[in-house]
């Protein structure tokens, strides 16, 4: 009896060790071509409206393509949450180094997650910090790093990112904070997006830390995000 349990516990375990391998791949591929119809992040976020009874339940969200969205704003997210993001592989080493030395000194221990590992987490993962979760988020990177280019990772996040209670994605954050769309925010606007993403709900594009955290953002907008290291060799010319 207690022989059969087991058998069925370990092929239940073997099977949600298949699903949880070979599934992501299944999910993410077809985000070359569409976006995700909802994620975790908002799933979340419809229950703790229910609960507090807010309406609408569902977060406010509306999908648009790369040619409806600023070229201010992407560069502004970047600037803000990852301006390494075409120099690495889903894991920024030389940040989480950082952020270390940062902890040795005594200092608060900053976050140093990628836009593709906030697209991870914001997609398929529960709240947490258990190393499992750890584990997983960092093979749903790499397989986003595998299955989509730079370019379309930065796509999927400008349009699941949260900017505010219930407000979800590029052009809902634009329509709610600026009575405009995404496509004609300005440099400051997208700077004071940019700006809030690390806390959304608490923070307002128009409010005062905004307006600290877009002077610094502006800053580095002024360069384009780096696409190969500083002291890097020149390519040699084909020919």
């Amino acid at each position: 009896m207690k022989s059969g349990l087991l058998r069925k516990l370990k092929r239940a375990v073997v099977i949600l060790m298949v699903v949880g391998l070979v599934g992501p791949w299944v999910l993410i591929l077809p985000m070359n071509l569409i976006q995700p119809f909802t994620t975790m992040v908002m799933l979340r976020r419809a229950g703790q409206r229910l609960f507090e009874g807010k309406r609408p339940i569902y977060p406010k969200r509306d999908v648009v393509g790369r040619d409806e969205i600023s070229p201010h704003l992407r560069r502004a997210v970047l600037a803000s949450e990852d301006d390494r993001f075409y120099l690495h592989f889903g894991f920024d080493l030389e940040e989480i180094q950082n952020a270390m030395e940062r902890a040795k000194r005594g200092k608060r221990l900053r976050g140093a997650s990628t836009i593709t590992q906030q697209v991870a987490k914001n997609i398929f993962l529960w709240e947490g910090r258990s190393f499992i979760r750890k584990g997983y988020e960092a093979y749903l990177t790499l397989v986003l790093e595998v299955c989509l280019s730079k370019e379309r990772v930065l796509d999927l996040y400008l349009n699941l990112a949260e900017w505010g209670d219930g407000v979800f994605g590029a052009e809902m954050a634009a329509q709610t904070h600026f009575r405009k769309s995404a496509k004609a925010l300005t440099r400051d606007e997208a700077a004071r997006l940019a700006a809030v993403l690390p806390a959304p709900r608490r923070w307002s594009p128009k409010g005062s830390i905004a307006s600290r955290r877009a002077s610094v953002i502006l800053g580095r907008m002024r360069y384009p995000a780096p696409k190969e290291e500083p002291d890097a060799e020149p390519r040699r010319r084909k020919g």
